[in-house]
């Protein structure tokens, strides 16, 4: 990723409080994608799927599976908040899952307790990235009645 990715995400992970710490696990996409149409690109989502679902498996098993996705339900930011304290009075981790390049597996969107879209628009992963901790990052302030957020 680029430097101010990693800026970015990383300056909203800071302002998170304690009881809620934003951590990213970063997967390496799959290296071999063949010509469009050959059916590679499923099976390069099936190869990332496994690796995602192992590292989901090593963290919380219980977490709350979160999965980014164009075709996922909008929210508002308050509605996010609303979400962020309904899973943190249930006392479970939240594992947000954000595609590569070539989306996400079926699989993991059917498997999710959420599917969220940020947006319609098609995103690169990187820019989800920093947009995520940002809007995490809002929620708590909400939830805090902390000034940043000020609707």
């Amino acid at each position: 990723m680029p430097a101010w990715i990693d800026a970015g995400f990383n300056e909203y992970a800071k302002r998170m409080p304690r009881e809620m710490p934003l951590a990213l696990t970063e997967l390496k996409p799959e290296a071999h994608r063949d010509e469009p149409g050959s059916g590679a690109a499923r099976r390069v989502l099936e190869k990332e799927a496994l690796r995602i679902e192992a590292a989901l498996l090593k963290g919380s098993k219980a977490a709350v599976k979160v999965v980014l996705d164009e075709t996922g339900k909008t929210v508002t930011t308050r509605q996010l908040a609303k979400r962020l304290d309904d899973w943190r009075a249930g006392g479970r981790d939240v594992a947000f899952v954000v595609g590569g390049a070539d989306g996400t597996a079926a699989r993991l969107k059917t498997g999710a307790d959420w599917l969220w879209s940020l947006s319609p628009l098609t995103l690169p992963h990187g820019l989800v990235r920093v947009l995520l901790a940002e809007q995490l990052y809002r929620a708590m302030s909400i939830l805090t009645n902390h000034p940043y957020h000020r609707v």
